[in-house]
């Protein structure tokens, strides 16, 4: 399988807005309950934001759309647009702040095939060249294992904001570039 990316554009948000469910509810199976799970659709997914900074990427295996993901010189950590988590547009200071890396999704069909890896390294890549030393994310359990992989380490366990009392579990993760 032969991975290439390209920069999202806003003719790709229904596309990347149906993989992200997609991988939001078939993913996370075994690892967190159904009902954390229909939480999650309420506090992940698409930041429209990283699309109109061209800050999106998508990766493509053999011409399809595998996954997505993203890097951000903005203080927003986590959650989509239809999410009910605070949003916080502010600029970054490459020379102090950590780069945000953000919405990272496979889709299903390819989990396991170094997707997240890929699209990773874009990100990585992409905020080093913007001149940040930093990257923090906030990972799901799914994701965790592919950024312990990659280097990163634990800086907080936590959760989602609640939904009629549910929280999803969640880790802020940090490395240094």
């Amino acid at each position: 399988m032969e991975l290439t990316h390209r920069l999202a554009t806003e003719a790709d948000l229904a596309v990347l807005d149906a993989l992200m469910a997609r991988a939001i509810g078939q993913l996370q199976h075994g690892l967190i309950s159904p009902q954390q799970i229909a939480v999650s659709h309420k506090t992940m997914g698409l930041d429209r934001q990283l699309v109109a900074d061209r800050t999106y990427f998508i990766a493509l295996a053999d011409g399809q759309i595998a996954g997505c993901g993203g890097w951000s010189w903005r203080g927003t950590l986590f959650g989509g647009d239809d999410s009910i988590v605070r949003r916080d547009p502010r600029p970054l200071d490459p020379a102090t702040d950590a780069a945000k890396v953000r919405a990272m999704y496979t889709d299903p069909a390819f989990a396991q095939r170094g997707v997240g890896a890929f699209v990773l390294r874009l990100c990585e890549n992409a905020a080093r060249a913007a001149g940040f030393k930093r990257v923090e994310l906030m990972a799901s359990l799914s994701g965790a294992r592919l950024y312990r992989k990659a280097g990163y380490i634990v800086a907080e366990e936590t959760a989602s904001p609640a939904v009629d009392g549910i929280t999803v579990p969640l880790l802020r993760m940090e490395k240094a570039l």
